[in-house]
């Protein structure tokens, strides 16, 4: 849609550090520190538009787009970096009509920017074993519009996965190594296995099992991320970056 309408989600832009994820409704105000703006002065206008507070600060209203859901989302637990996920997403080679298990849930960042990349004739199988997490990660999901896409299983993925012949399967969980079994039998051949684990001790477990399996290309990496301040005559990277979030271990099954 190419206008603002009365209940949707926007991104309200003020720079880099301030930006909010709210509801725009008709007849309503929205509070920050610097004054408060009217959703009314937005509804019906194109997106990219800007508003002023009473204060006289400028807000741009954008749509939202799957990043800004993933880093706006209830986090109750550690959700991964965006960094991560893009490498994630591109590992996997998941498109259109892909079947993607995943474990554990969490707050539902991952499972959202999964989903998108599978709708709208795919699905997520998401598996987490603490049900006030998955309560949290459901409403992240539905509030962005993808729960038809999403399938939410409460349970131990250690115990077992009941989908078979699935594209692709993502751990973020803290002994992947005891689902590696399960992993083969539920992957097609060919299919794509990516485990997350912020220590290399549980890497060490994981590559080890996935070593007694019909698994190929298996690759461990770490993604450093380190942004650039430009500005005229003191252009140089950011002192604070974000160093280490996790190690990669990526694997593909084979049948003979």
């Amino acid at each position: 849609m190419d206008k603002i309408l009365d209940g949707q989600d926007i991104l309200l832009w003020l720079n880099k550090e301030h930006t909010y994820m709210v509801k725009a409704e008709a007849g309503k105000q929205f509070h920050t520190h610097k004054g408060f703006l009217l959703f009314d002065e937005l509804i019906d206008k194109p997106w990219g538009s800007s508003v002023s507070t009473n204060l006289g600060a400028i807000f741009y209203a954008l749509p939202p787009l799957i990043r800004d859901r993933v880093l706006k989302t209830d986090r109750r637990t550690q959700v991964l970096y965006p960094k991560d996920i893009g490498y994630i997403l591109y590992q996997l080679g998941i498109s259109n009509g892909s079947k993607v298990v995943e474990a554990g849930t969490g707050s539902g960042a991952l499972t959202m920017s999964l989903a998108n990349a599978i709708k709208p004739d795919g699905k997520v199988f998401t598996y987490e074993i603490d049900a006030r997490s998955q309560k949290i990660a459901a409403t992240n999901i539905e509030r962005a519009g993808l729960s038809q896409y999403v399938e939410l299983k409460l349970g131990d993925i250690c115990l077992g996965i009941s989908e078979k012949n699935v594209d692709a399967v993502i751990l973020d969980l803290a002994t992947p190594w005891l689902v590696v079994p399960h992993i083969w039998q539920a992957l097609a051949g060919g299919g794509v296995f990516i485990s997350f684990s912020p220590t290399i001790e549980q890497v060490m477990k994981t590559v080890y099992e996935i070593e007694k399996h019909q698994f190929i290309d298996v690759e461990t990496v770490e993604l450093i991320l380190r942004r650039i301040t430009v500005a005229e005559n003191r252009t140089r990277p950011e002192t604070l970056m974000t160093g280490h979030s996790g190690y990669l271990t990526t694997a593909r099954k084979v049948t003979s």
